[in-house]
C-alpha cells in the first residue's frame, strides 16, 4: 500500500497492484471530488514507479511555496504566461501540469510542452510519468492538442489526469483513459486523517471537508466563518428575511478583497444550501451545526423550488467564473433574483 494515504483503499490497492507488474496503462484518469486526494495518489503511484517520492513531493501543489508561484502568475500577461508555461518537476522523470492564470485553465501552450517533453527518454528507470492535475479544466485547444498525444504516446510515457467531473472532459480523451473514482472519505478515516495530522477544531473540520482531507488541512476556519457570515447574510435577504441594505454592507467590503475569488464565496453558499434543504426535508446531517438555529429559520420560511432555483442560479455563476466577472456584481444579481423569486 501507499504509505500516508487515507480512504479509497481499493483504489489505492488496485494502482499499488500496477505498480508491481510490467504493463501499466498508459494513460488514467483519477476522478472525484476538489481535496479527496487525487493528486496526492498520482504522487504516490509514481514515486512507487519512479523511485525519488521526496523529490516527487516537493511539487505538491498544496505546498505554500506552489502556491505563491501558481498565485503570482495571475498577474502575469497572458503572453508572458504562454511564452513559459506552468510545470512542476523536480524529479527529472515527473512533470506536473497544473492549472494557471486568473482563470485557473490548463491552457494549449501546456499540451504542447507536454508533447515536446514526452520525446525524451527517461533519465533513470524505464518510464516517466506526466500529471495533468484538473484536466476538466482544459480548454477545447488544449484537449484537442493533448488528444494528439494520447493517440500514439510514447512507450514510456504514462499519464496521469486527475478531474472532479470527467464528463467535462471530450468523449475521446474518457475513451483512451483507466479511470479510477474517488469516493469521499468516511467519518473514520477522516478522524484518522485528521489525527495523523494534529488539526485543530476535529470535529468542525470533519464535518465541513464533508469526507475530503485536502480541505480539511487548508481550512483557515477564521477566514472561512468570516466569509460565512457574508453568504449567510446573502440567503437571508435573498429570502426576504432581512432587508437589502444588509446585504449591501457586506458586498461592499468583499468588493476591495481581490485575492479573494467568487468561487471561494460561491463554495461555502453551496454548503448552506445545502444544510437548508437538509433542515427543511428533515434528512442528514448538516455541515454549519455551530449555526443551526439561522439555518433553521431560513429552512421554514423557504419553498422547496426557491432552494433548487437557488442553487440553480449558483450553479450559472460557478459556470460564469472562467469569464472573470466581478463578485460584487454578480452577488448583488443573485440576490435581486432570489428576492424576485421569494416574492
Amino acid at each position: 500500500m501507499f504509505k500516508h494515504f487515507h480512504g479509497n483503499g481499493a483504489v489505492a490497492r488496485t494502482l499499488f497492484a500496477m505498480t508491481q507488474q510490467e504493463r501499466i496503462p498508459q494513460t488514467l484518469l483519477i476522478d472525484g471530488a476538489d481535496g479527496v486526494g487525487k493528486a496526492t495518489l498520482a504522487r504516490r503511484f509514481a514515486a512507487a514507479l519512479l523511485g525519488g517520492g521526496d523529490k516527487i513531493e516537493i511539487d505538491d501543489l498544496s505546498s505554500e511555496s506552489n502556491a505563491e508561484i501558481v498565485a503570482d502568475r495571475e498577474k502575469w500577461t497572458s503572453d508572458k504566461r504562454n511564452e513559459d508555461p506552468l510545470l512542476f518537476s523536480t524529479h527529472p522523470d515527473f512533470v506536473t501540469f497544473p492549472p494557471d492564470g486568473p482563470l485557473r485553465q490548463i491552457s494549449i501552450e501546456q499540451m504542447r510542452q507536454l508533447k515536446d517533453l514526452a520525446r525524451f527518454n527517461p533519465l533513470h528507470g524505464k518510464r516517466r510519468v506526466f500529471l495533468i492535475d484538473h484536466i476538466d479544466r482544459a480548454n477545447e485547444q488544449a484537449s484537442n492538442s493533448l488528444l494528439k498525444t494520447l493517440e500514439e504516446p510514447p512507450e514510456h510515457l504514462i499519464i496521469v489526469m486527475t478531474a472532479e467531473n470527467p464528463y467535462d472532459l471530450l468523449p475521446t480523451i474518457r475513451s483512451r483513459s483507466v479511470p479510477f473514482h474517488l469516493a469521499p472519505l468516511s467519518n473514520d478515516d477522516m478522524r484518522a486523517f485528521v489525527s495523523a495530522r494534529g488539526l485543530s477544531d476535529p470535529d468542525r473540520r470533519i464535518a465541513l471537508a464533508a469526507g475530503s482531507p485536502g480541505l480539511a488541512v487548508s481550512m483557515d476556519l477564521d477566514v472561512y466563518d468570516d466569509r460565512r457570515i457574508a453568504m449567510l447574510k446573502l440567503l437571508q435577504v435573498a429570502a426576504r428575511r432581512a432587508p437589502f441594505s444588509e446585504w449591501a454592507k457586506h458586498a461592499e467590503a468583499i468588493a476591495p478583497r481581490k485575492t479573494e475569488k467568487l468561487d471561494f464565496f460561491l463554495n461555502i453558499l453551496y454548503v448552506l444550501l445545502e444544510d437548508v434543504l437538509m433542515l427543511a426535508q428533515h434528512c442528514g446531517e448538516i455541515r454549519n451545526v455551530d449555526i443551526r438555529r439561522d439555518l433553521e429559520a431560513l429552512a421554514s420560511h423557504v419553498s422547496f423550488d426557491w432552494i433548487r432555483a437557488a442553487v440553480k442560479k449558483t450553479d450559472e455563476l460557478s459556470e460564469l467564473i472562467r469569464r472573470n466577472i466581478q463578485k460584487n456584481i454578480a452577488l448583488d444579481a443573485l440576490v435581486m433574483e432570489l428576492r424576485r423569486l421569494a416574492a
